[in-house]
């Protein structure tokens, strides 16, 4: 198989489609948000250094970083969010890259969803990379409906990363998720058949 590339837009519907795209191919999978939620849990070294950046008032009342928390500072200040990145993207990139490596060695495949995987410039690293894409609209209600998040919010959010049209015109595959988990699901099915001929 290969090292396929995952991304797209805050709630565009990633996690549904990797796990859709799971049941149809061979593939392992590296999650680096939930990488970067393990070490937010459990690295001291992780723990130490957002303290000293971004004070007590980060961390919750066990001691641990507080994920709403640095959410509200770094969406409202791009300049923290860029202090946040600094801790946690080079280790998160260390951990992918390392499962990549040892992928290619064995001759298995990996999907590897990174939200910021053309903002941090990963796209060199994959065979393929897909995009999984919905509108602006779709986005902003599900941020508001299912995370409950407010209007204000989500709008930062989605507007931190890179514009989803741009991404979508570098993806290899693209997915639009702006209908029902079947469609999903169907498009899913095409592009692992696809996968598994390209890559068998």
């Amino acid at each position: 198989m290969s090292v396929i590339g995952l991304t797209g837009g805050p709630a565009t519907g990633k996690s549904t489609f990797s796990k859709l795209l799971l049941r149809e191919l061979p593939v392992a999978m590296f999650d680096c948000d939930r990488c970067v939620h393990d070490m937010l849990a459990s690295d001291e070294s992780v723990r130490h250094e957002i303290e000293a950046a971004f004070g007590p008032g980060a961390l919750d009342e066990t001691g641990k970083p507080d994920r709403n928390r640095l959410r509200d500072i770094v969406f409202a200040d791009d300049t923290r969010r860029g202090e946040l990145e600094a801790i946690l993207h080079p280790r998160v990139r260390s951990a992918w890259t390392a499962a990549a490596s040892a992928a290619r060695a064995s001759g298995g495949g990996l999907l590897v969803d990174m939200p910021l995987l053309f903002e941090t410039g990963a796209a060199g690293e994959f065979d393929r990379i897909i995009v999984v894409a919905a509108t602006e609209k779709t986005q902003l209600q599900r941020l508001t409906t299912n995370r409950r998040l407010a209007p204000a919010l989500a709008a930062r959010i989605i507007r931190a990363q890179m514009e989803l049209g741009a991404k979508t015109r570098q993806a290899d595959h693209v997915i639009w998720n702006d209908s029902t988990v079947s469609n999903l699901d169907g498009q899913t099915r095409l592009l692992a058949s696809w996968l598994r001929r390209r890559f068998a």
